[in-house]
């Protein structure tokens, strides 16, 4: 995957990382063309050899996706099924898709290898605006007028880049031994990557909150108010985008 410069990206990345007074919220935005490098091309060939040994059709099966129980509580869902029986199937995802996904994850966060993460470790989620929702639920009473002041400069960004009404959705969920959020004091956290298939690109955003301020105990920064730091904040992603 590559990597690709976005000066909004990164004022809105810088913005979204910040300490309220309790917690401490970090986001990042960051765009991948999907161009395979050295150490792509060899994660592909050995996925692809994994699938062809154990699913001709190469699709692999997704876990349901968050939306399941109240987009559809009726509907079940199964990991595979043989000939005569019934029920709804998994989404599925091809092998080259999931690897695009794995290759995002092992380029937003080097210090983690997940090479070896499983089908059943994504979603696709019902929709780009649904997933919009979802992050607009979790941002807006966590980081409050800071993010107000975010909300169309994000959306408008990434929908620039990747072109949201052509997207597929996937969300990252993996188990706590493969999450990098997943260390004590993290109470929410969400992995979204907007793949975009005609441009070949993914818009990979990914955000969490620990909870616990670094300036409880020290008093530094008591003076510094959350009006003040979402003013500055705002000022910044506006000149990055001039």
């Amino acid at each position: 995957m590559k990597f690709l410069e976005n000066s909004r990206f990164e004022a809105i990345s810088t913005a979204l990382t910040v300490d309220m007074e309790t917690y401490r919220i970090e986001g990042r935005i960051e765009s991948y063309s999907c161009k395979m490098a050295g150490n792509d091309k060899r994660l592909f060939k050995t996925l692809k050899q994994e699938s062809a040994d154990s699913n001709p059709s190469d699709l692999q099966v997704l876990s349901p996706p968050q939306s399941t129980v109240s987009l559809s509580p009726n509907k079940s869902y199964g990991r595979s099924m043989s000939d005569g029986e019934s029920g709804y199937l998994c989404d599925t995802i091809s092998t080259k898709t999931l690897f695009y996904l794995i290759s995002t994850l092992n380029a937003s966060f080097p210090d983690y290898d997940f090479s070896n993460a499983k089908s059943e470790e994504f979603s696709k989620e019902p929709s780009a605006q649904w997933v919009i929702n979802t992050v607009d639920g979790h941002l807006q009473p966590s980081a409050n007028e800071i993010f107000m002041n975010l909300k169309q400069n994000l959306w408008s960004a990434i929908d620039e880049e990747i072109q949201l009404r052509d997207c597929d959705v996937y969300s990252y969920n993996p188990d706590l031994t493969s999450d990098p959020f997943g260390e004590d004091g993290c109470t929410w956290s969400f992995n979204y990557f907007f793949y975009n298939k005609k441009m070949k690109r993914i818009v990979f955003f990914t955000c969490r909150a620990n909870s616990g301020s670094p300036y409880s105990d020290s008093g530094i920064g008591q003076d510094f108010s959350m009006d003040d730091s979402s003013d500055l904040l705002f000022d910044s992603v506006e000149q990055d985008m001039e």
